[in-house]
């Protein structure tokens, strides 16, 4: 059986801590902020940690597993 490769779209988008919990951008903050708070602007800025329903997929994206 082949190698499983590594999805390069997913490679780009995530990342793993060093206690195995996948970080992901978060969304909206690209354009239209204007009209979104500094307070939101700033929470948007940071990582968020990825959903345990979608966890597996991702780590299978990323060659894990």
């Amino acid at each position: 059986m082949p190698k499983m490769k590594t999805h390069k779209g997913a490679k780009k988008r995530f990342k793993t801590t060093g206690s195995g919990k996948i970080m992901r951008r978060k969304a909206n903050k690209s354009h239209i902020l204007e009209k979104k708070t500094a307070k939101r602007k700033r929470q948007l800025g940071k990582e968020g940690s990825v959903h345990e329903a979608d966890k597996k997929n991702i780590e299978r994206q990323l060659g894990r597993r």
